[in-house]
């Protein structure tokens, strides 16, 4: 039996490894995964429900403080219904729901609004909130975690999204998200979804106040919960991992003042390289931790689509979505979009059929054969 990454072996290889041996190693465990020379992609469109957060990230641009009327908003059901219609008819079938920790929202907001979206569209895949908003709907409404799962499932929820890990280290979540839930808490969310046979992903968000021990700590504990999900169940069906978008945030703020706190440095270590070769390194070194996870996902959209490309050639094996909305990230800088394919012309709208047709040309100048998936990786 192959033995696997520790700590030390991991921080070794991703410091010290040459970039081509590093991959290398990733593309022969991404073959153990994923045998065929396919890569997956998916059409859905993330959808942000509200802006009102108390969650106060030094890293967001999208979100409004509850105080600021005349800047927050919360969709209503007929708001939904053009963004169901375009999803359907570019070959889509699932909502990315995701919004923030809103101070009045408890899970009465939240099975009405799933209930009303599954008569929609009963074939409509919810993919929505992440663990903070369950940890923080749990407070609100005097639920155990497991108690919200259960009548979130019962309204409508599929599966549960990795949002919100960023990095799992109390330290750095104090400074950049002083009113998330902690670390262990987001843990805990994602432990009693695995139990309740949801599928869920992970994330991480590197690249910002993290050191790279804090980053393969992260990835390993990862890996932990998923040894410890039950037998049969899915438990994390892929990892997706992307750089911080910092363009006009607070944190780029008190970075560029100096004004962040004794010990607290921007950006994070390493960053002796360049921003492509840091993100394959990271898409590589989870590839080889995270052998209990099937996916790896190369997150084009911050990092532009011809570095996500490379990442096939890194231990990535699917390629997201073609992102018919998305509004968090673009708003902190990531504005990369399906006309950066080599030869495509600048009139691609994401929401598009052209973009998917893109997206799947891409693919195959790889050398991969690309397939449309669903959210459980079932060819659609």
């Amino acid at each position: 039996m192959k033995q696997r990454l520790d700590k030390n072996d991991a921080l070794s290889l991703y410091r010290d490894a040459p970039l081509e041996e590093l991959c290398e190693q990733a593309q022969a465990a991404r073959f153990a995964h994923v045998p065929e020379r396919r890569v997956s992609y998916q059409i859905d469109r993330n959808v942000n429900y509200t802006n009102v957060c108390l969650s106060g990230c030094k890293f967001c641009n999208f979100h409004c403080r509850p105080d600021e009327p005349e800047k927050a908003y919360t969709l209503s059901c007929d708001d939904y219904l053009p963004k169901i219609a375009e999803l359907k008819a570019l070959g889509g079938d699932q909502l990315l729901l995701q919004g923030g920790l809103h101070p009045r929202y408890g899970i009465e907001f939240y099975e009405d609004l799933f209930r009303r979206l599954k008569e929609v569209e009963p074939s409509l895949k919810l993919n929505a909130l992440g663990p903070p908003e369950i940890a923080h709907i749990a407070r609100l409404s005097h639920l155990t975690y497991r108690e919200v799962l259960q009548r979130l499932q019962a309204a409508g929820l599929d599966t549960l999204p990795g949002a919100g890990a960023e990095i799992l280290s109390d330290r750095v979540r104090h400074f950049l998200s002083p009113a998330k839930p902690s670390a262990q808490q987001w843990l805990d969310v994602m432990q009693e979804a695995h139990r309740l046979g949801m599928s869920t992903t992970a994330t991480m968000v590197y690249g910002h106040i993290e050191i790279l021990e804090e980053r393969i700590d992260h990835l390993l504990r990862l890996r932990t919960l998923q040894d410890a999900r039950p037998a049969g169940m899915p438990g994390f069906r892929a990892f997706i991992c992307w750089p911080m978008q910092l363009t006009g945030t607070l944190l780029e703020q008190l970075a560029t003042e100096k004004r962040l706190p004794d010990g607290i440095t921007l950006p994070g270590e390493p960053a002796r390289w360049a921003a492509d070769e840091e993100f394959l390194r990271t898409i590589a070194i989870s590839r080889l931790i995270l052998d209990n996870v099937d996916h790896i996902q190369a997150s084009w959209l911050t990092v532009g689509l011809p570095t996500g490309l490379r990442a096939l050639q890194a231990g990535a094996d699917d390629m997201g979505s073609i992102m018919i909305e998305e509004n968090v990230v673009s708003a902190a800088g990531a504005h990369h979009s399906l006309h950066e394919v080599p030869g495509a012309g600048h009139d691609v709208s994401l929401a598009n059929p052209a973009g998917e047709h893109r997206l799947r040309s891409a693919i195959e100048s790889t050398g991969f054969t690309p397939w449309l998936r669903d959210q459980l990786y079932n060819p659609r």
